[in-house]
């Protein structure tokens, strides 16, 4: 699905230079959840960045679908980013001048290749899967964390991602609600044969991950553990 070769990102120049991620290698199959874990600081967000299309790296290439996304144009990768992957921060980056339901379209408005009812159709469905079905025109400033965390998985999920990126996806959440939404995560990926990479300093649930990694100094220690990867499930659910 998604490879990275011997990855190094270095922030400045210089003695002032720094390391990010160093000589990383690491391939995420088509349906596998990965968890990568460590100290503050180690360089877990830089790599899920450089994964993501969202930061080149000083050295080495990311491969998705045989394709080396630095080696395209911002367009093409744009297309990437908006089309094959999906992205859920700690801080949910919703527009606060567009309510729930609003935002959660905006992903597949900007690919355009659905009409507007079926895009607004698939925003309802998921918002309902992630139970704010009931939120629809109120704003971000209108909702709670929680819910707002909710609403930006479901903004995340709207185009059906190969890959979900989340970094510190439940950092602002008590158990309960990070449990809710790990829960909404496994079941998508299991349904649409969905690749997630998640990177946290929590503890991962149970039973979510099938290769776990740890990060320090930048490197990338070999997989803790790392089970086969189970066909996608088939359900009688919308597709989201």
């Amino acid at each position: 699905m998604i490879t990275a070769l011997n990855i190094d990102k270095i922030f400045g120049q210089g003695a002032k230079a720094v390391h990010a991620v160093k000589g990383v290698d690491l391939e995420v199959r088509e349906g596998e959840r990965v968890y990568m874990h460590g100290p503050s600081g180690a360089g877990k967000s830089t790599l899920l960045h450089v994964l993501g299309a969202l930061s080149r790296p000083s050295k080495g290439a990311v491969v998705f679908r045989d394709r080396r996304i630095y080696d395209l144009t911002d367009r093409e990768r744009s297309g990437i980013r908006n089309r094959d992957f999906g992205f859920i921060f700690q801080f949910y980056h919703l527009l606060p001048e567009l309510d729930v339901l609003e935002n959660v379209m905006l992903p597949a408005r900007i690919m355009g290749s659905r009409p507007g009812r079926k895009i607004r159709l698939a925003a309802f469905d998921i918002l309902e899967r992630v139970k704010m079905g009931h939120r629809l025109k109120h704003r971000p400033s209108q909702i709670s964390g929680g819910e707002a965390q909710r609403v930006a998985v479901a903004r995340a999920l709207v185009n059906s991602p190969d890959i979900l990126f989340c970094d510190e996806p439940t950092g602002n959440l008590d158990s309960e609600m990070s449990e809710g939404i790990y829960d909404l995560i496994l079941k998508v990926s299991e349904e649409n044969g969905m690749s997630v990479v998640v990177v946290s300093h929590q503890s991962m649930v149970k039973g979510f991950f099938h290769s776990e990694y740890l990060m320090k100094d930048g490197a990338l220690e070999k997989a803790v553990k790392r089970q086969d990867v189970e066909e996608p499930k088939k359900f009688d659910t919308v597709s989201v």
